[in-house]
């Protein structure tokens, strides 16, 4: 129970810590604050000026003063709130734009393992949707319910002078108001916070269905993907249900607290004002404050509800905030990258219990092509994710020579290595950015040229009508599998990377195209430490080394002839293969 008690305090710490980490400018803050308190101070005068020109009207002796100060008074009331909603809706947008940079920087250094968890929707659900409910609190509530703090304890205090008898009626109706509205805020806070999680779940499944598009329809998955969409629909209408139920109770019980109150003292107050103990200006002052009072406690109730919602986004933007990001500290470069790689006893398990590598001890000779083979599932794209600092071996190490590569600078470290592999990832974007993607300087045109060249690629991109400057596609859609991998290694070679992984590059592609990014791989492995997964080992019997991964375990490591004499397995895929090839 206590814990239940703390958690709107913590919640608001935790809010207020993430509203200050923004560091919003000051001075347009204050003033706003300031302009809102104007505006709020002038709404508590104008009942009083209304008060005494309903008076002198009754007595027939209408001061001018009285109606330029009303009028000066609207006129003050309409400027200042203009301001305020300005600057207000200023800070809203630069807090949320704020946020949103701390979470796009934070996602970006975020290591591979939270995306292996996280869907791609869900987490773009919480710098767009999520950081969008905090604003909503900012601009649109949080203020007002600054300022009707001060206007309701501003008109309580006039009305007290001006009949205290009336003013304790409207009052005891505050208390039992909040007894109702406060288990349903607590209420609206969980149906809040399992809205936005399912939010994001719909925003995931969305993105997955969306960036696969083709392979629900090639595989005629519509149905199954509309029951799914359907689904999440489903679920995010029975949250909004469960709110507008909620709701249902807020705004119905406020309207009639209001209107109870307000039945109630213009009875009382017609009959005061026919006895002569209150005059008809004091009564029209009294409805007025009545409604300052009653319409910032009803816009409370509305804050409380939005501040729920916001409670819930704040945890979830604080959670991915919190999250240790890959280690970028000021280590050093790498200062000679052409040295051997040592895996030493590295063993490595994506889940506790099921080890993915075991144990595994191996030398990557400098400038030269080691090829890794061995059945699907036995650990060889783990080894380069590990080589390429994705993940952290849970035992052993890997070695440049004699350092650690996790003491190296991670930048330095993966700038080091030059990644081709069988999917050759495109960004949407033209051929000349997929080119030059990720390098932090400015490349020339001749630069890219040479680099398009070398990847046999310059032939197909300059038939194109806009040449360097096509659009690909989301996703290199617009491009043949060959025309991909031949973009992709010349994005490997313009970076001229002195250690190059090549994961399948020539596994998906037609025997023409085969040709083609062969003689690109020949001119992009030269000098360079090469590593290569293959299936086929017709394209990589000229290795200076094979390695037979079974299992997570190395089974075997020598030339192809050697291990045709030695390794039973890389000899029975051998002469698979190789027949195969000869029917």
């Amino acid at each position: 129970m206590g814990k239940n008690r703390d958690m709107p305090i913590d919640n608001w710490k935790s809010f207020w810590e993430l509203i200050r980490s923004t560091k919003p400018p000051k001075w347009i803050f204050v003033t706003a604050i300031t302009l809102s308190l104007i505006e709020t101070g002038v709404g508590l005068i104008v009942p009083w000026f209304t008060k005494s020109l309903v008076d002198q009207i009754a007595a027939s002796t209408v001061e001018p003063s009285i109606i330029i100060l009303l009028a000066a008074s609207f006129i003050l009331q309409t400027i200042t709130s203009g301001f305020s909603y300005y600057f207000l809706t200023y800070i809203g947008e630069y807090v949320v734009a704020a946020i949103r940079k701390k979470l796009w920087n934070q996602v970006l250094l975020l290591p591979i393992s939270f995306f292996d968890h996280h869907q791609s929707g869900e987490t773009m659900s919480r710098i767009t949707q999520d950081t969008n409910t905090v604003k909503m609190l900012i601009t649109q509530h949080l203020v007002t319910f600054l300022t009707g703090f001060i206007s309701v304890g501003g008109a309580v205090s006039i009305l007290l002078i001006i009949d205290w008898k009336m003013t304790l009626m409207m009052v005891t109706a505050i208390p039992v108001s909040l007894l109702i509205l406060w288990p349903l805020g607590q209420k609206m806070y969980k149906i809040s916070k399992a809205t936005q999680d399912e939010m994001a779940s719909f925003s995931a499944n969305l993105g997955r269905v969306l960036s696969d598009i083709r392979l629900v329809k090639a595989y005629c998955a519509e149905k199954e993907e509309q029951k799914n969409g359907e689904l999440g629909i489903l679920h995010l209408f029975q949250f909004g249900l469960k709110e507008a139920r909620i709701q249902a109770v807020i705004s119905p019980f406020m309207t009639f607290v209001m209107m109870l109150v307000l039945v109630i003292l213009i009875g009382y107050g017609g009959v005061r004002v026919a006895s002569g103990t209150l005059s008809s200006g004091s009564l029209v002052a009294i409805i007025i404050y009545m409604v300052q009072i009653v319409v910032p406690f009803s816009q409370m109730a509305v804050f409380f509800t939005s501040f729920q919602k916001a409670m819930g986004a704040t945890e979830r933007i604080q959670s991915i905030l919190s999250l240790e990001k890959e280690p970028r500290d000021n280590l050093p470069a790498v200062q000679n990258p052409e040295q051997d790689i040592h895996f030493r006893n590295v063993s490595f398990s994506y889940k506790k219990g099921e080890p993915v590598l075991k144990q595994v001890t191996l030398t990557i000779p400098s400038g030269k092509t080691t090829a890794i083979v061995g059945p699907s599932g036995g650990g060889k794209t783990t080894l380069f994710a590990l080589l390429e600092r994705f993940y952290t071996p849970d035992e052993g190490e890997i070695l440049l020579g004699e350092t650690n590569i996790e003491d190296f600078h991670l930048h330095s470290w993966r700038s080091q290595i030059g990644y081709v592999s069988q999917e050759s990832p495109m960004m949407s974007g033209t051929i000349r950015d997929n080119i030059c993607y990720g390098l932090n300087r400015d490349v020339s045109d001749e630069e890219i040229e040479r680099a398009a060249k070398l990847a046999n690629a310059a032939e197909f991109i300059e038939r194109l009508p806009k040449g360097y400057l096509t659009e690909v596609g989301e996703r290199g859609i617009k491009l043949s599998g060959g025309q991909r991998q031949r973009i992709a290694i010349a994005r490997a070679l313009i970076r001229n990377p002195k250690i190059l992984l090549l994961d399948e590059a020539t596994s998906n592609l037609d025997s023409s195209s085969e040709v083609l990014v062969q003689k690109a791989l020949q001119r992009l492995m030269e000098g360079r430490t090469t590593l290569v997964i293959a299936h086929r080992l017709s394209t990589v019997i000229n290795a200076d080394q094979i390695v037979v991964l079974e299992n997570g375990t190395i089974t075997g490591v020598g030339t192809h002839s050697e291990l045709l004499q030695t390794h039973p397995l890389y000899r029975e895929l051998a002469e698979q293969q190789f027949q195969t090839i000869s029917e």
